[in-house]
């Protein structure tokens, strides 16, 4: 799952860049980075240049980037934005019927791992010291909601 790791810097502003593939789709070219004609240090010189402040983590696929930042209001709480990698064009979340979306199974496990070295972390610095670790991770059973209520009962 892991395609490397970076840390961005801008100024006081800090976040920990996961560059993450995901395996054996149809279009390699659109879910892994080695195989995608993308640079990570251009998605780096991207966030500089959109001067992305905070601190916190980023989940970059090549198609797809979220930004994760600690909210300054109240720290347990995180911010999202969405990015599509190339063009660095905001990506709306918005989903069927009002629903935000909030992560893809990679992301849901970074944002619990992340919030975890968070809270652990006595400074900034402490926590920007720590990586995730990336556990391959694949949902056994595609398609068991579409499943669940496509049946009769």
């Amino acid at each position: 799952m892991e395609a490397g790791t970076a840390l961005y810097r801008n100024g006081l502003h800090r976040f920990k860049v996961y560059f993450a593939d995901i395996v054996g789709r149809l279009e390699p070219g659109r879910y892994e980075w080695d195989r995608s004609g993308l640079e990570r240090n251009a998605l780096l010189a991207g966030l500089q240049r959109m001067g992305v402040e905070g601190v916190g983590f980023v989940c970059a696929f090549p198609h797809i980037t979220k930004v994760f930042r600690f909210a300054p209001s109240g720290e347990t709480n995180l911010h999202v934005r969405a990015f599509d990698t190339a063009s660095l064009e905001e990506v709306s979340l918005l989903r069927a019927e009002s629903y935000l979306e909030v992560s893809c199974l990679a992301e849901a496990i970074l944002v619990g791992e992340e919030h975890r070295m968070w809270a652990e972390a006595a400074t900034v610095t402490q926590y920007l010291d720590r990586f995730a670790a990336w556990e391959p991770a694949a949902v056994v059973a595609p398609g068991k909601l579409r499943r669940h209520y496509d049946s009769a009962g």
